[in-house]
Parts: C-alpha cells; structure tokens; sequence
C-alpha cells in the first residue's frame, strides 16, 4: 500500500457503545470507516464525531445476520470509501434468561447475529484482504464466554467467536491476515445497563456492585475496548494472530 492510500475499516454494531468507539478510534489512527448497524439513521452521530475530526465515514444500514444485506453492504463500502481490509466483528445483541425459560426465537437471535453475522461479515471482506496483502479481523467475544448465569445462548456465541477467531488465523495467515478476539469484562453500555434491569438493579449500584469485583476497582468504558481492537487491527500488529484478548480490569480466574 503507497503512503497516499487510507485503509478502509468496517465497524458493525457501530451506532454506539463499543462499535462507536471502536470506529472514532480507527479514525483517528486514519482509517476511513464504514459505521454499519441496523438502523442506518442511528449510525448519524458516529460518522458526525468522525467527519468533525476530520476523517471519512460513511453509515451503512445492514442486517449483519442476513446474507443479502451484507453483500451489498460491502458492495457500498467498497464504492464509496474504496476496499475493506480491516473487520471488527462488534454488532451484538442480548436475549438473556435462564435455561428453561429461554425461548428457541432467543437462542436463534443471539446465535444469528454473533455467529452468523461474523462468519457472513468474514466471509465477504477476506476477499478485499487477501487481494491487498493484508487484512485485520477483530471478534468481539465477552467475559460471557467463560459462562455467565442467564445467558447460556450468549456464553454460546462469545465462546463461539474464540474458535471462529483462531480458525480464522490458521486459514488466512498466509495471506498477510490476521485474526484476534477482545473479550470484554464489564463495560458500562446500553446492553449492561438492560442487564441491570433484567435482574431489577439501579444501573448506577449495578456499576458500583460490578467495580469492587474488579481488581482496578472500576468498570470499564467502551473506549477501554477500542483502545485494545486499535492495536489488533495496526500494520505493527502483522505477528500476532488468533489471540483472545480480555479486557477486563483484572484476571478472572
């Protein structure tokens, strides 16, 4: 790649939380960013932070789990910030509940977006990446994966994302691509805030009961998160490849 030329990222799940941070963060490293969710409108205010700084972003409204919409998705980022060579797999959702009240529609969702979804968004980028020589693919996976009481199918997929992730590495090291997973502790978003009410905490004492179990006595922020996806995806990452990464104020073991 000449000097002149900007990789191109695609964030998903990027409207806000851990995706909006991840993406204003690649910016700032000089990536032009493809800020992908559901909801294409919601993605406004991330590409705003971005285009105020000074960087490119485009919003792109998508289904990560849908095989169309992800094509075309990618058909868009490629013609209008040029071709994608850095992933981060981020889009998530929750359907918590124990086991026997799970419904089979709450482990198909969850397992839709974070498996299908990453394995789809994967799967139509590599191509871009191994044309270029190179290509980063971050996964986000969660301290969920090690198991977590009311969330068998979220524990599943995160769990999941691990051996997608190192599989990852094995198949496309030889073209220049690497393959790593961040797996987030406590993160203070929306979606553990919906956690919070799922057990009928107030958020703020959900916070503070959460920080005196981390060794750093705080919870973590989504920019805690982009900070470690930041490295995974830099040029001076090349020979670090199937690692899973937790993020998470401390050991959990």
């Amino acid at each position: 790649m000449s000097s002149t030329e900007q990789r191109v990222a695609v964030v998903t799940g990027a409207a806000r939380g851990i995706g909006a941070a991840t993406a204003v963060r690649l910016a700032a490293e000089g990536r032009a960013v493809a800020v992908i969710d559901l909801d294409e409108s919601a993605c406004k205010d991330t590409v705003e932070k971005i285009t105020a700084a000074g960087g490119r972003a485009i919003a792109v409204g998508a289904d990560v789990s849908d095989e169309a919409q992800v094509e075309t998705a990618i058909a868009r980022v490629v013609e209008e910030l040029g071709a994608p060579t850095i992933l981060v797999n981020n889009a998530g959702v929750l359907r918590d509940n124990l086991l026997f009240k799970m419904s089979v529609s709450d482990w198909d969702t969850v397992m839709n977006v974070h498996l299908r979804g990453s394995f789809l968004m994967a799967r139509a980028v590599q191509k871009h990446m191994v044309d270029a020589g190179f290509g980063r693919i971050v996964n986000l996976s969660s301290s969920s994966a090690l198991g977590n009481r009311g969330q068998v199918n979220y524990s599943a997929a995160k769990a999941g994302l691990q051996g997608f992730t190192k599989t990852l590495a094995k198949e496309l090291g030889k073209f220049g691509i690497t393959a790593n997973s961040v797996a987030p502790g406590f993160i203070a978003t929306e979606m553990t805030k919906a956690t919070a009410e799922r057990v009928g905490m107030n958020f703020d004492d959900f916070k503070a009961a959460a920080a005196t179990q981390i060794p750093v006595q705080r919870v973590g922020e989504p920019e805690d998160i982009a900070n470690a996806i930041a490295f995974f995806t830099g040029d001076a990452a090349g020979f670090v490849s199937g690692q899973v990464l937790y993020v998470a104020g401390g050991p959990l073991n």
